[in-house]
């Protein structure tokens, strides 16, 4: 037992997203800032990184580098790296550059799914099944990212039920995992848990991550609840960086350092080092030129805590 008596699994796996969904809101920047910025990152310990989108350039220029990005990826052996994409074509193009492990997002609201792919839930999910084939082709995987679970900017809350046929279908058509994604920041522990406790009720068997962004300051706690209810795959972003384009509002993601510190302190291991995570906070700060929204980042950092002063 952890030292706030909480039940919580022995280890958690963290994907940093930084590189892709921190960076897709950003000026485009040089190959080379990049670069240092994903050896800061892999330098961290951290064992899966999405490291980039194979999406329309028009449509998000920041990630336009991709195919150059997957050709530097031999560098850094060991490192399960990922990437998102937003159809079949993009599938085509990961793959051929090397980069066989997708994630394919599907918006469980329709008007959100209009936004940001061009076409309905209904048309995106009939896609899956191509996307694995190419995954699986060329010896990936596929995990499809259920987009605005909770909630939408346009539509409103999400309906849990359409959430969970959303994610059900995307199971049947292949998909190897699920990642429940907070598109907007607006979701609550006590929602987290019910969602999450329906998916995997749909769907046993598949494993299923979650992606919070902190625009209403919950962020961190979603996470202890997903943890709590047995999640151990959870996406952040370094420095908190980060947002969707096609949703308004939708500002940062959980930082990264935020994450593993409260981790650190209830004693489930990522294999991240904390002191690292910060130092690839200031190259990422460096990188786009202005201030990261972490806390503990503008906060100077802080040591692995130690555990709660208990009275003698």
């Amino acid at each position: 037992m952890n030292d706030f008596d909480l039940v919580l699994p022995a280890a958690v796996d963290v994907r940093e997203v930084g590189m892709r969904d921190g960076l897709q809101l950003e000026d485009p920047l040089p190959l080379a800032d990049k670069l240092a910025m994903l050896e800061a990152i892999v330098a961290t310990g951290v064992r899966r990184v999405e490291v980039t989108s194979f999406v329309s350039p028009k449509a998000v220029p920041a990630l336009a580098d991709a195919d150059q990005v997957a050709a530097e990826l031999h560098r850094f052996p060991g490192v399960h790296f990922s990437a998102l994409v937003a159809n079949p074509r993009g599938a085509v193009r990961a793959v051929d550059a090397g980069v066989p492990h997708l994630e394919y997002v599907v918006s469980a609201a329709d008007s959100h799914s209009r936004a940001n792919a061009g076409r309905g839930t209904a048309e995106a999910l009939a896609a899956v099944g191509e996307i694995a084939a190419l995954a699986h082709g060329a010896g990936g995987s596929l995990e499809v990212v259920v987009a605005t679970a909770w909630d939408c900017p346009f539509d409103g809350r999400t309906p849990l039920t359409r959430t969970v046929d959303v994610a059900r279908a995307a199971v049947t058509g292949g998909a190897d995992a699920l990642c429940l994604g907070d598109t907007i920041g607006t979701t609550t522990p006590g929602r987290v848990v019910r969602l999450l406790d329906a998916v995997r009720r749909a769907c046993p068997g598949t494993p299923v991550g979650v992606h919070f962004h902190d625009t209403r300051g919950t962020g961190q706690a979603n996470a202890l609840a997903a943890v709590q209810a047995g999640v151990t795959q959870l996406d952040a972003s370094v420095g908190g960086l980060g947002g969707c384009p096609f949703a308004p509002g939708a500002s940062g993601n959980i930082a990264t350092e935020e994450l593993v510190w409260w981790l650190a302190d209830a004693e489930v291991d990522t294999g991240i080092e904390l002191a690292a995570v910060l130092a690839a906070a200031a190259v990422t700060e460096r990188a786009v030129g202005h201030p990261l929204p972490s806390s503990l980042y503008r906060a100077g950092g802080a040591p692995v805590p130690r555990g709660p002063v208990r009275p003698s």
